[in-house]
């Protein structure tokens, strides 16, 4: 196990990520990418704690998305199965988890000042967390995609199931979108990952 958690986790972090998931008593499954979620965390029917994380990930946001589902996991053994999901007790949990590993041993020190205002009051994912998310994505294969907010007003975009949106103007924090197929408006992240049609 520690060898392959060495491919996906900082150097630094394997050892310790390891005694995580063995004091928890973790099933750890890497999959192949989703495109809805990069992990999650689940109790199966014969009591398993069972957590899967998308091998697709850099290192940094796949072990960020470790943690955050072996938060869920501690924060419904300390608190009980009838807390929120992504509730204060899953926060504090998730802070507590996260703490011994920010540090310049684990990630690189551009990311922590981004990583400390982060875990002041965690996101559900990461993903919503649009500056976290920019920073970490420094770290991701190149590849063609543009966010939401790189689209200019007007213009047409392409999402990975192959609906296509003309974007609108920003309402607050995220940006009003037309579906072009039924007319429909829809809310972006201005961090959404989509594919510009030029």
């Amino acid at each position: 196990m520690i060898k392959a958690l060495s491919k996906y986790v900082p150097e630094a972090a394997v050892g310790p990520a390891f005694e995580l998931i063995k004091k928890n008593d973790v099933y750890l499954k890497i999959v192949n990418e989703r495109v809805t979620r990069h992990g999650d965390y689940r109790k199966t029917a014969d009591g398993q704690h069972q957590i899967t994380v998308n091998a697709s990930l850099n290192i940094y946001r796949f072990f960020i998305t470790l943690i955050h589902e072996i938060a869920h996991l501690v924060a419904f053994k300390n608190f009980g199965r009838n807390i929120k999901p992504h509730g204060k007790e899953w926060k504090f949990t998730f802070q507590q988890l996260m703490l011994p590993f920010i540090s310049p041993e684990v990630f690189p020190s551009k990311l922590l000042p981004v990583l400390a205002l982060h875990f002041k009051n965690p996101k559900a994912s990461s993903d919503t967390d649009a500056i976290l998310s920019l920073a970490l994505k420094q770290f991701d294969p190149s590849n063609d995609k543009n966010y939401i907010f790189e689209i200019p007003a007007g213009g047409d975009f392409r999402l990975y199931n192959g609906k296509i949106f003309k974007r609108g103007n920003k309402r607050v924090k995220r940006y009003e979108c037309l579906e072009i197929a039924t007319g429909k408006i829809y809310l972006f992240q201005p961090n959404a990952e989509v594919e510009f049609l030029k």
